[in-house]
């Protein structure tokens, strides 16, 4: 089911991230402004980000079992249209970029299912290796350039529905959710009431907002820094993205994994911190060739581990039958907190020309992260109500067995 819902996510965020690698391309032949470019890029993901919070509260309801094969079904309408019509103009592609936005949802639909198959000492593990499926959007990154230079604009969306109508006719016969799941009876819009008055829902948002949220910008808007600050061919800099984005899937199961052993808190002051000095690094534009190279890789890194040590956190302090609501509305606080720096690093860049000013608020926003992680969350997850630790979750999962 972990393989299975890992393969779902990453299609489907292959298919929401098709409009990125593709944004130099439509900047040159729509001739758009940098403001446009981003907004462009950034629509499906505000869009993917707030339907995750109704989507999450569907799934605590329905299962994995039903959401996954209809959001992957659902998807592939916006991938043909912006394949076969969408893409001649400005308008056409925000209206396909919007209705993209439902292959974003599908992280919602995934951290409830695999949370309900593993016992609390395993899930930071489990839902990082879910959370790896984000490399989806180094698939599109390594293909939709080449796809459209070797056939046309066509392609790779024709290529990535016909992957989408696969797995979603397998999920519909193989996604089981797990035995004893917990169905709330409650309406929707209680359980969403319900849900924003955890304490935990508003930590994790906070925190992924940043740890998620970086990542998000910097795969979508990547391409379009190194272009332009470094002047790097559309390939080119659609590989390094790839690059960041590899990396920074291979640290989202090693940041659950760490925090099933250290405590997500000091998963999470960690990779904020590496993020601060990176951030800082950045902003002076050094040679790409080997600082800014380390400092972006350094940050892909911290990123991935962060955004698994978040879920780990949300794992360890969110009630079962509340997890899938609890993650559409933290996911929904990454996305959002990736809708804003493409605009913001593009609106800047077209003001002063220069990158530095969207860098050093990145270091400002993740520093004040890192204070809030070392006080407010750290007295949350050291509460009375809390798993105190590695040992607390084991302590946990042995009762679990032993009820069982």
């Amino acid at each position: 089911m972990l393989s299975l819902a890992t393969v779902g996510f990453a299609v489907n965020f292959w298919a929401w991230a098709l409009l990125s690698p593709l944004g130099p391309r439509f900047k040159d032949s729509l001739d758009l402004s940098s403001f446009e470019q981003s907004l462009l890029v950034a629509v499906p993901v505000v869009v993917g980000s707030l339907g995750r919070i109704p989507v999450g509260a569907l799934t605590d309801r329905y299962g994995g079992r039903v959401m996954f094969p209809i959001v992957s079904a659902a998807t592939i309408a916006p991938v043909l249209y912006l394949g076969l019509a969408g893409h001649d103009s400005l308008a056409a592609l925000l209206i396909g970029g919007f209705f993209l936005g439902i292959g974003g949802t599908a992280f919602a639909v995934g951290v409830p299912l695999v949370n309900a198959w593993f016992p609390p000492a395993r899930r930071g593990l489990a839902i990082g290796v879910f959370g790896a499926g984000m490399g989806g959007t180094a698939i599109s990154a390594l293909t939709t350039v080449k796809l459209v230079d070797a056939g046309d604009m066509a392609t790779p969306f024709l290529i990535t529905a016909a992957v989408l109508a696969v797995y979603a006719a397998v999920a519909a016969l193989l996604l089981r959710d797990a035995p004893g799941r917990t169905v709330p009876t409650e309406p929707l819009g209680r359980r969403l009431a319900a849900t924003v008055r955890l304490p935990i829902t508003w930590q994790a948002s906070a925190l992924y907002a940043v740890a998620f949220g970086g990542y998000v910008a910097f795969s979508v808007y990547l391409p379009t820094y190194l272009k332009t600050g470094y002047g790097l061919t559309q390939a080119d800099a659609a590989n390094r993205m790839a690059g960041f984005v590899i990396l920074a899937v291979a640290m989202r199961p090693i940041g659950g994994w760490l925090s099933d052993r250290l405590g997500p808190v000091r998963v999470l002051a960690g990779s904020l911190g590496v993020v601060v000095l990176g951030a800082l690094v950045q902003s002076f534009t050094p040679p790409l060739a080997p600082l800014g190279t380390i400092a972006f890789l350094a940050m892909a890194a911290a990123l991935g581990a962060g955004s698994g040590a978040t879920f780990a956190l949300v794992a360890l302090l969110t009630p079962g039958n509340q997890v899938g609501s609890v993650t559409g509305v933290v996911g929904a606080a990454g996305g959002l907190g990736g809708f804003l720096p493409p605009l913001v690093m593009g609106s800047l860049y077209g003001e002063y020309g220069t990158y530095a000013a969207g860098l050093v608020l990145l270091a400002v926003v993740a520093t004040a992260a890192l204070i809030y992680t070392l006080t407010g969350v750290r007295a949350a997850a050291e509460g009375d109500g809390a798993p105190k630790a590695r040992g607390g979750r084991r302590a946990e999962a042995r009762t679990a067995d032993t009820t069982a």
